[in-house]
């Protein structure tokens, strides 16, 4: 959605309607994700795609027909005979392409202001074409014309946003709109100013946090989003709290300001939770937060020794490590090398 919204924006001020493709559903080494979006003016202008370039021909052309008047509905893509050229799949995947009239929705307005939105459509059977809309905080528009359904949409809805995928649920297209992703670190240290910058490279919004005020400044940590000088659990609230799509990582060294953290964060819905040091470090930390009231469990979501083993030496390579992690736990990976693994090598949220 963020990648076309210029193009809305500009079609719609010109008074154009709009028509929309959203994939649904692949299969194989298909190369776009479900929630990956095509647009279509009424003047014949695209932005977007839904295949990169495989099936963009035959997806206009059904825009262009339900601007004419035309019904929303489902499209299928795959090679299935000699014609899978022209206008199928030659890398070998599958693609579920559903096509609709445009209008505007909570996931622009997710998408114009960094938020979090949830639209689901009905895209088979009864009720076709309707919608469901909401926002974390449950406020929703519309209506699938069915409790029943409406329920299992809510239900599927709340898993994907903070899973922050959409997928084709029976009936149901949920698709999702986050914000970045973003990482906590504690800590105003020379790793966190790496860690900051492999962050921001990669999309994500790194925030620092430390109480002590000569370390924690804008000059040593440029790529920031932000810093906040306060001891972790008034940062944390100030920063909104620590929710399911956020990453902590621990990094002082200084078990007053480390375990103040962790005691928090592992008590938090935060998605991942990790914390540097050595394994003596790592087993003198566990006892003392067990000793603080942290149950097994909750420990057991620590990664601690952080990184990944990747032979790091300089501050840099030590960052990548950790951050490596972070990825590959966010998309629900071991961190392995990719030849030594089966499937599909990308599966990136839209």
């Amino acid at each position: 959605m963020r990648e076309i919204l210029p193009d809305l924006e500009r079609w719609r001020k010109s008074g154009e309607r709009i028509a929309i493709a959203t994939v649904t559903g692949v299969r194989k080494s298909a190369p776009r994700p479900p929630g990956a979006k095509m647009a279509v003016s009424e003047s014949g202008q695209v932005a977007g795609t839904v295949s990169g370039g495989c099936v963009e021909g035959a997806v206009v052309e059904a825009a262009k027909a339900v601007l004419a008047g035309g019904e929303p509905h489902l499209m299928h893509f795959g090679i299935a005979d000699d014609e899978a050229w022209e206008i199928g799949l030659p890398c070998g995947g599958e693609i579920d392409v559903w096509v609709e009239l445009y209008s505007t929705t909570g996931l622009e307005s997710a998408a114009r202001n960094s938020g979090r939105a949830v639209e689901v459509t009905v895209t088979e059977g009864e009720g076709i074409g309707r919608k469901l809309c909401f926002t974390p905080d449950s406020a929703f528009t519309g209506d699938l014309g069915d409790s029943t359904l409406e329920a299992q949409a809510v239900f599927d809805a709340e898993e994907l946003m903070w899973a922050e995928r959409s997928q084709q649920r029976g009936r149901l297209f949920i698709d999702v709109i986050a914000p970045p992703p973003r990482l906590i670190l504690v800590g105003a240290v020379d790793v966190s100013a790496a860690l900051c910058r492999l962050a921001r490279a990669a999309g994500w919004h790194p925030w620092v946090i430390d109480p002590r005020a000569t370390f924690a400044t804008p000059e040593r940590f440029p790529e920031a989003e932000g810093i906040v000088v306060a001891w972790p659990a008034q940062a944390f609230s100030q920063l909104g709290g620590l929710d399911k799509a956020t990453s902590v990582a621990v990094l002082t060294h200084d078990p007053k300001i480390d375990d103040a953290a962790l005691e928090v964060a592992l008590r938090s819905p935060a998605r991942f939770v990790g914390a540097m040091g050595s394994r003596r470090a790592t087993e003198s930390r566990r006892e003392r937060l067990l000793e603080a009231g942290i149950t097994e469990s909750q420990l057991d979501r620590l990664a601690a020794p952080l990184g990944l083993d990747l032979g790091a030496t300089s501050v840099g390579e030590t960052a990548l490590s950790m951050f490596a992690e972070i990825v590959a736990d966010r998309n629900g990976r071991d961190g392995g090398r990719l030849r030594s693994t089966d499937g599909r090598i990308h599966d990136v949220p839209a």
